[in-house]
């Protein structure tokens, strides 16, 4: 049981801090954060945990029914836009693939050191 009052409080301090603070990150990440923290900074240790994370690991999919049951209730809805809703996920997905991948590219040139005068670039095997 200690366990899992040591994860519940995590993920309640994290709802907490998302409510005081106005973060605009989930409570739930907030606590899986400071988790991560305490057990890195060994304020929380790993045998405290371990049987209740095991536990709700080997159980997981039963977090998933509600998901699926609301797929299946939903189910006339996405056969009748399931083009476009396909269409749009595929798009949007290149569309930021594609920003982020020329953002990137920019930043990088942007970041790498211009050659000094008389010294030609050097050559990438070195």
């Amino acid at each position: 049981m200690t366990g899992f009052a040591i994860l519940l409080g995590f993920n309640l301090l994290g709802l907490l801090a998302e409510r005081v603070f106005q973060l605009p990150i989930p409570g739930n990440v907030i606590g899986l954060i400071l988790f991560t923290a305490a057990l890195f900074l060994r304020l929380v240790k790993l045998e405290w945990v371990e049987r209740s994370a095991e536990l709700l690991t080997r159980h997981m999919m039963l977090f998933f029914v509600p998901y699926i049951v609301g797929t299946i209730a939903f189910l006339p809805v996405l056969r009748a836009n399931g083009l476009a809703i396909v269409v749009s996920l595929t798009g949007s997905t290149l569309i930021v693939m594609l920003v982020a991948g020329g953002v990137a590219a920019r930043v990088g040139r942007k970041a790498r050191p211009a050659p000094e005068p008389g010294q030609g670039e050097a050559s990438p095997g070195l």
